[in-house]
């Protein structure tokens, strides 16, 4: 069964100025343990797609499961972490604070927080930063915290909203390789939106090519890259003709609009 499953998904905003189409006839299907890139241009519905698997919207049109349950039941059953654009983090709080507040409201006991919040650090690599304020860090390890934040409560599904975009090419690099290895660790399933050709390849086992809106899929691109990927992976021929097929998928999304 495919852990997140939508069919022919609709979505349209009702504002002053008349109706917006988000999304349009939406298809898609995304396996355990998939690495799943949206990519478009903006407005095209990638950042609206990955709400309403989150239950945050609701389709006006067709259906789409997560884990077999709507999006509002697997949100309440705590089935995903949510990594937003902003680190958004509390200043006040410590980073392990920070981590910890899920887990709080979530009623989980001291010592299970405490233990959560210590092997959460250490898979992004933040182990001894615990006590630190967010104001103390670089923005990449601000963002290294959310990650940590959205993985403490042990989800199956990691929703990131393109979460490097902010950050300098070569901090966004050491991270796209940092997830990798967080991905090739915990096994979740990650849907990742991004404006970033190389990161999309580079990062997905499925690199799924909206439109401008009403957002659609114009292309599925499935990965032939081996999940072992160095950086330098992106001079290879392979990498560059999926590149490649990305970048005409995006031009056909505006040619047919």
């Amino acid at each position: 069964m495919a852990v997140i499953e939508a069919s022919g998904l609709d979505l349209t905003f009702q504002t002053n100025d008349g109706p917006v189409h988000a999304l349009r006839d939406v298809n898609l299907s995304v396996e355990q343990g998939d690495f799943v890139s949206f990519i478009g241009p903006s407005g095209c519905g990638k950042t609206t797609f990955l709400r309403c698997i989150a239950g945050l919207e609701t389709p006006t049109g067709g259906s789409l499961a997560v884990n077999g349950m709507t999006p509002d039941e697997a949100r309440r059953a705590r089935a995903y972490g949510y990594v937003f654009q902003a680190a958004g983090l509390y200043p006040w709080r410590t980073i392990g604070g920070n981590i910890r507040l899920p887990l709080e409201i979530m009623g989980f006991s001291r010592a299970d927080q405490a233990e959560r919040v210590q092997k959460t650090l250490e898979l992004v690599d933040l182990a001894g930063f615990e006590k630190k304020f967010p104001w103390q860090l670089s923005g990449g390890m601000q963002q290294r915290a959310s990650i940590a934040r959205a993985l403490a409560f042990d989800a199956d599904i990691l929703l990131m909203d393109e979460p490097f975009g902010a950050l300098d090419e070569i901090v966004r690099d050491k991270l796209n390789e940092e997830l990798l290895k967080l991905w090739a660790r915990t096994e979740k399933t990650i849907g990742f939106v991004t404006h970033s050709i190389p990161e999309a390849v580079y990062l997905s086992t499925k690199i799924v090519v909206m439109s401008p809106r009403p957002g659609r899929i114009t292309d599925v691109i499935e990965s032939t890259l081996p999940k072992d990927r160095p950086l330098d992976i992106r001079d290879s021929k392979e990498f560059i003709d999926i590149a490649h097929r990305v970048r005409e998928g995006l031009r056909a999304g505006h040619v047919d609009d």
